[in-house]
């Protein structure tokens, strides 16, 4: 069982999504993010299956959740810095995990 001290452990942070690019040498259908988790984290990296649920478009600019405190992660030929967050649709295509309000603070933590 989980305690409170090990979800402390993780740095979960509200991030500005700011590039989107496709990702053709992933083996499944992924795009290469650049997020901004604002001045204390600042510019991070991820990979995210998001093709099926998300155009390029609809992802620049969207506020999301993600982990920025694991190692970063080799992917192909690209290093994923932070694990963006989602949960699976009905088709088990991930659908994101972001602020509900415009108004969340890029960079503050999850508590």
């Amino acid at each position: 069982m989980a305690t409170i001290e090990d979800f402390d452990k993780l740095d979960i942070r509200v991030g500005k999504i700011t590039l989107v690019e496709d990702f053709p040498e992933a083996r499944k259908p992924s795009y290469k993010l650049t997020i901004d988790f604002g001045d204390e984290i600042g510019i991070k990296h991820s990979s995210a299956q998001l093709v099926k649920n998300y155009s390029k478009e609809d992802l620049v600019g969207k506020m999301v959740l993600g982990v920025v405190n694991f190692p970063p992660r080799q992917i192909g030929p690209f290093i994923s810095e932070s694990l963006t967050l989602g949960v699976p649709d009905e088709n088990h295509d991930c659908i994101l995990i972001t602020p509900n309000k415009e108004n969340a603070i890029v960079g503050s933590k999850l508590y």
